[in-house]
């Protein structure tokens, strides 16, 4: 798995570090509990995003591209790590935003992530929910290039071949600290939304003869729905690799957190949020790692894991939109002392 022959740009604060949850592991009484600490990956906050920008904005650069131009929802992590990026590297950034959680607060539009997109100098514009945001913003794109612009369009969440191959050297990286600690890691646990971090890591690990399990939990789609769009990606990232694609039983996902729908904590995600900041300090967001950690959760509850299993929960970032949800959270701060 050579990835050397792509371009790419520094930008990720790395190896990010891989560290125990040991007083969430006492309290909930299951397997040995650890973090993949990708929110510390520097640009911007952090976040997963990162690592795909490495490549998105080499190749961007590559084709001499002046303005990036993508798409997410209103509170996107990856539109915020994508201005980051752009002001690290002399380029212009335009976001297309879509209003994709319905009835969210006055203030929902200006703070959190929207509000570090204007500090990075992002220029943005809103969409109705249900659009074909990819397709809106190539849109843009053209419309740009008309204009005499060099843009350089990347799909939301980063999620195409190039952006996965940021999550194929996260695979490298997991698999070297394990072996640096002589451990073993038995499962990987993450959420799953855009596809590409899962397809990133499903694809490395195969192509690195790794057998760990990558457990995805979803954020939006049902488990059919997500499992076939990881996996597409899943090949196309082999593809371009150079590697013989995982198959499709590698991509596992659970689709139980989901709640009322994307960007709408449920029960558990507020849970999941609260666990993590008074057992281990550590913040999660409540569109994805706080799902996907509520999976964690459960499935600990449930025995889903054997005794002595070694659970890393891939941890995505995104805390800046925390304070997009602020009433949510607050309210539900009395139920642990606060």
């Amino acid at each position: 798995m050579d990835l050397d022959q792509f371009p790419r740009v520094t930008l990720c604060h790395g190896p990010t570090p891989l560290e125990p949850m040991p007083r969430l592991t006492e309290s909930l009484a299951g397997p040995n509990l650890f973090i993949k600490r990708d929110d510390c990956t520097g640009l911007g906050t952090g976040g997963n995003k990162t690592r795909k920008l490495e490549f998105l904005i080499g190749e961007a650069l590559s084709e001499n591209a002046d303005i990036v131009v993508t798409q997410g929802a209103v509170q996107s992590n990856h539109v915020r790590q994508t201005a980051a990026a752009a002001c690290r590297t002399g380029l212009d950034c335009h976001g297309l935003l879509e209003r994709r959680v319905p009835n969210a607060g006055e203030d929902y539009e200006t703070t959190g992530n929207v509000f570090l997109d204007h500090m990075f100098g992002a220029t943005l514009e809103f969409r109705a929910p249900g659009l074909d945001m990819n397709a809106e913003a190539m849109a843009v794109a053209e419309n740009l290039r008309a204009e005499g612009r060099r843009p350089y369009f990347i799909p939301g969440g980063g999620s195409n071949p190039t952006g996965a191959l940021g999550y194929a050297v996260c695979a490298g990286e997991l698999v070297a600290q394990a072996e640096e600690r002589n451990m073993k890691i038995d499962w990987i646990v993450m959420g799953t939304g855009s596809t590409g971090t899962q397809a990133g890591l499903v694809a490395g690990l195969f192509a690195l003869d790794a057998n760990i399990p990558v457990m995805g939990v979803s954020v939006r789609q049902n488990r059919d729905v997500q499992i076939k769009a990881v996996h597409k990606l899943v090949e196309t990232t082999a593809l371009k690799i150079g590697c013989d694609p995982a198959p499709v039983s590698k991509v596992i996902v659970d689709d139980g957190f989901v709640g009322d729908g994307y960007g709408i904590p449920a029960g558990s995600t507020l849970e999941a949020i609260m666990l993590a900041a008074r057992m281990e300090g550590i913040l999660l967001d409540p569109v994805y790692s706080g799902k996907g950690f509520a999976g964690l959760v459960a499935m600990v509850r449930d025995g889903f894991f054997k005794t002595g299993d070694n659970v890393v929960f891939l941890h995505t970032g995104g805390s800046a939109a925390l304070f997009a949800y602020q009433d949510v959270l607050s309210k539900h701060f009395q139920q642990y002392g606060s």
